[in-house]
């Protein structure tokens, strides 16, 4: 249970980053490349002890997952970034296909 609570708080930080570089104009602004190095460390950190308990590959889909999900949500929310009906349902499908990976038993039957 652990292990997937941090892997989903270790993926809303890489929203965190990925948001913060994208606002870099030059590395001489501390605000932004706090966030980034800030953001990455936690995440990369959290990714990093949520695979001791996940296995790899699924921890590391799920986390690209919720952390492009935040991105995306954060980005159109306060970032305007277009949003429109194929968007979200591509972003939804990424969220599902996560959500599936965090529900399957380690040995599927199949």
């Amino acid at each position: 249970m652990w292990f997937w609570l941090v892997l989903v708080v270790s993926g809303l930080f890489e929203a965190v980053w990925a948001t913060a570089l994208g606002h870099i104009v030059t590395w001489r602004e501390p605000g932004p490349v706090a966030a980034f190095f800030g953001g990455a460390i936690v995440s990369m950190g959290g990714l990093w002890w949520a695979l001791k308990g996940i296995p790899v590959g699924t921890g590391y889909a799920v986390w690209v997952g919720i952390g492009m999900t935040a991105t995306v949500g954060y980005n159109v929310i306060w970032g305007g970034e277009n949003f429109n009906l194929l968007k979200g349902l591509l972003v939804f499908g990424i969220m599902a296909c996560a959500i599936g990976l965090m529900l399957m038993p380690e040995k599927a039957p199949i």
